[in-house]
């Protein structure tokens, strides 16, 4: 059997683990390394977590395993029922700290939103998850331990993994793109660099870093046009703002004419959702391959922020369309469930010691004119 989520046998998580050290590690107990091949199809194809189950694992092999090596998943403890089919799964790590992890069934189509970090330092001011706090990075069985439970709940791996759960992706990079290798290996989840999405607020020294070591799709959270409100909305903008990220997600889609950067932006009435916002959302754009998916904002209490009317968000919508833009507005899914986009919030003990952040209200709005210069770094 796996060891119990108890013991502490020296060695790895096997969770953690890719194919290249499952291999290695099956050589360094003495064995031939295409066992560690079947050993990963195992946990990541077939979902066994007790390797008695593992048929073509040889049992000395299992039983090396078991005095070397460990087998844990986060825990499952609360899972909850949308009516509209979004289910969200509340998991308990091996340290008590708790993370959500959302599944979001479409026609012909399924989308798992994955946590990264268990709360988030970023501190964007209309995000539940930031008012959390921050107390750590999850480990690379930690992220892939979402998508193992989803499968074995669903009956099949989800058609699409979304990186846009608790946490900045790309803050815990190496962990999240070992994770993502694994979803992406056909000897586990299968899924192509079209259908694993990464998330970011915009880390720019990490997009570039990105692009070198990985093919997934990039999103950015973008929610402003200009510099002055992006920076009290996404308050990382301060340290890389626009005119260091456009030219950053220009070069992760260089020579791939096929792929475009997916900007969210979340509507918030009377902050970002002025014509004149669109119009400068238009110039700021301008040479990008971009998709923008406009996000009704999803309340929480004590937000200080509301939605933006249905009437002004589609006017707003109008505008970039009439730009030849290419713009969706997101349906709110889960969020009587508090799974929508920006609730997720789990349970943090928060080590930033940063306290109540003040809710900002009402942003300044854009100068008169066509909006920011265009960006220089083309």
């Amino acid at each position: 059997m796996a060891n119990p989520p108890e013991a502490q046998p020296p060695g790895p998580n096997l969770l953690d683990l890719d194919l290249t050290d499952c291999e290695a590690l099956v050589a360094a107990l003495g064995f031939k390394t295409f066992h560690g091949r079947n050993l990963f199809k195992w946990i990541h194809k077939h979902g066994a977590i007790d390797y008695d189950a593992m048929t073509d694992v040889p049992k000395r092999l299992r039983a090396a395993l078991t005095d070397h090596a460990l087998l844990r998943l986060p825990r499952i403890i609360h899972s909850r029922p949308s009516a509209d089919g979004t289910l969200k799964w509340v998991m308990e790590l091996a340290d008590g700290q708790r993370i959500e992890t959302v599944y979001i069934p479409e026609e012909g189509r399924s989308t798992l939103c994955v946590s990264s970090q268990v709360g988030c330092a970023l501190d964007c001011a209309f995000c539940a998850t930031a008012r959390q706090g921050f107390n750590r990075n999850l480990r690379v069985g930690e992220i892939v331990g979402q998508v193992w439970h989803a499968t074995r709940q669903l009956g099949a791996a989800p058609s699409n993994v979304v990186m846009m759960g608790m946490g900045e992706p790309l803050a815990n990079f190496e962990a999240v793109v070992k994770a993502m290798a694994v979803m992406q290996d056909d000897l586990a989840y299968n899924l192509s660099k079209f259908r694993v999405t990464l998330s970011t607020s915009g880390i720019v020294p990490n997009i570039y870093r990105l692009r070198e070591v990985s093919d997934v799709a990039l999103a950015v959270s973008l929610h402003a046009p200009n510099n002055a409100l992006r920076d009290q909305l996404v308050p990382i903008n301060r340290k890389y703002p626009l005119e260091e990220l456009l030219p950053a997600c220009r070069a992760y889609l260089a020579g791939d004419h096929r792929r475009k950067i997916t900007w969210e932006y979340v509507m918030l009435d009377g902050i970002n959702d002025s014509l004149q916002h669109a119009k400068q959302l238009i110039r700021l754009l301008e040479g990008t391959p971009s998709k923008l998916n406009l996000i009704p904002f999803n309340p929480f209490p004590d937000s200080g922020f509301k939605t933006t009317p249905p009437a002004q968000l589609e006017a707003f919508r109008q505008r970039l369309m009439g730009s030849g833009l290419l713009v969706f507005t997101r349906k709110t899914r889960g969020d009587e469930i508090a799974a929508a986009c920006g609730q997720l919030v789990g349970r943090v003990a928060d080590r930033t010691r940063r306290g109540a952040r003040p809710v900002t209200v009402g942003l300044p709005t854009p100068p008169p004119g066509d909006g920011p210069p265009r960006c220089q770094a083309r």
